[in-house]
């Protein structure tokens, strides 16, 4: 399998915060959703990915590439949005297209000014004068303007309303219809991930839980719901995590199949993966 991105144990040591030998693969070709609560080091590890911060150790490799050797050029061929605007308030889009135009070898005015119509963009406003949903839906334009190959997007989709979120999702798929094109998308919205992801990553404190088929997560996991005396006799090697209630306990597992063929007298029920991310971070 080729890969767009690597990450190999990837290090970097704050005073209050470090990510710890971040490992994961991002396959050529798709889209990997990356969640984690707030601080739990996804921006930091985008900009590892990103060569704006410098890692105590670790390699990152973006499109087969070595980061820090080839920086310039692969920077070419990567679009960035992250959860902020970055393009200077007193610009309109027409001053942002001529400027990117100096930025990026390949940028595409007349992809961009399709993109402006799409979004609703107005062209007779400055930067200061957008809503953050107008800015992001900006960013986002820009990112897709000059033929890259590689979409890192930070929270790309948060402030946008529900119509227009489905329809920058609609975007995001097209864009990896080419196998070519690869989405590393960073969200806490894993209701938008679980409509385009391939993959999922989950970030905990640091360090990597799990990164994983999100396919094989949505339908090998699911929920037992039983009463505390019967958790003893479930098979331990299937328990994700356990949260106990005033009724029973809900129990996370990992193959619920296999659980089934087990104990043809339990239910299990479907799961999201929000409701896996809760139970790997509060679960028992």
């Amino acid at each position: 399998m080729d890969y767009a991105i690597e990450l190999d144990g990837v290090t970097k040591q704050y005073a209050n915060f470090s990510l710890k030998d971040v490992s994961f693969k991002v396959p050529k070709g798709s889209i990997m959703g990356f969640v984690g609560e707030n601080g739990a080091g996804k921006t930091t590890t985008l900009k590892a990915i990103l060569n704006l911060i410098r890692m105590d150790k670790g390699n990152v490799t973006i499109l087969g590439t070595n980061r820090i050797q080839e920086d310039c050029n692969i920077k070419e061929q990567i679009g960035v949005v992250f959860d902020e605007s970055y393009f200077h308030e007193n610009l309109n889009v027409n001053q942002i297209s001529k400027i990117m135009k100096h930025v990026y070898k390949n940028w595409q005015p007349a992809e961009f000014d399709m993109y402006v119509k799409k979004f609703r963009l107005p062209t007779d406003k400055v930067v200061k004068e957008y809503s953050s949903g107008m800015k992001m839906k900006l960013s986002i334009a820009v990112a897709l303007s000059h033929k890259a190959r590689l979409l890192i997007l930070d929270e790309a989709t948060s402030g946008l309303d529900p119509v227009i979120r489905d329809e920058i999702l609609d975007i995001f798929l097209e864009f990896i219809q080419d196998e070519n094109n690869t989405i590393l998308l960073s969200s806490h919205i894993t209701s938008d991930l679980e409509k385009v992801a391939d993959y999922i990553t989950f970030i905990h404190q640091g360090q990597i839980v799990f990164s994983e088929s999100k396919d094989e997560l949505i339908y090998q996991y699911g929920v037992v719901h039983c009463k505390k005396e019967e958790l003893s006799s479930l098979n331990k090697k299937h328990i994700v995590g356990v949260r106990t209630n005033q009724f029973g306990c809900d129990v996370m597992v990992n193959n619920k199949k296999e659980l089934l063929r087990e104990r043809k007298d339990l239910t299990v029920d479907n799961t999201t993966i929000e409701e896996i991310i809760l139970f790997k971070v509060r679960g028992e």
